[in-house]
């Protein structure tokens, strides 16, 4: 694991795209705050740069450094969700701006998975998570149903849990507004 999170961390700084597994299902990763990593996402998923993507970070405590405003709640239900959960946010600051979505927010997952907390530990900057897949077709739960053409786009492909069989899960996705008002998007 440690090989993968150094290689993963070289081609992160030099402005690459990794495929690496999170706490839910394989991603397309690259510096949140890196523009043209973040179009060449886009790119190889084939997305329009609208819908935008979400940021893991591995410590609830960084929130503050990319939103405006943090309402309370949100660290409540980091603590307490059983599962891995995205939040939109309102005010999204100090990432690329073609991830932030039209409105301003932008969605956040805390991640505790071994190998994605610990890269984003180190590496020190937010990292972009978006399913590794071509835009519209279905997220591949396992690293064997990845599409070879996403495979074949990226700088690095991560070689730790690529055996795994058990099928991974989205998160749930809600939508905090800035007074504390909740929105399921995904349970």
């Amino acid at each position: 694991m440690i090989d993968d999170i150094k290689a993963a961390i070289a081609v992160l700084q030099k402005g690459g795209i990794i495929l690496y597994p999170t706490d839910t299902i394989w991603g397309l990763g690259c510096d949140a705050g890196n523009e043209d990593a973040v179009q060449r996402i886009y790119t190889i998923k084939n997305r329009v740069d609208s819908k935008s993507m979400l940021v893991l970070m591995e410590n609830p405590a960084l929130i503050e450094r990319y939103v405006d405003e943090v309402p309370d709640v949100a660290y409540d239900l980091i603590e307490l969700t059983d599962k891995p959960l995205t939040i939109i946010f309102d005010g999204a600051k100090n990432l690329a701006k073609n991830l932030i979505a039209a409105d301003g927010s932008i969605g956040i997952r805390i991640t505790s998975e071994a190998f994605s907390s610990e890269l984003i530990r180190r590496f020190k900057r937010p990292i972009v998570s978006t399913s590794a897949n071509i835009s519209g077709d279905p997220s591949p739960a396992r690293f064997s149903d990845i599409d070879q053409k996403i495979i074949d786009s990226v700088d690095f492909v991560v070689k730790f849990r690529q055996d795994e069989i058990q099928k991974a899960v989205p998160s749930s996705i809600m939508k905090l507004g800035r007074g504390g008002e909740i929105k399921i998007i995904r349970e």
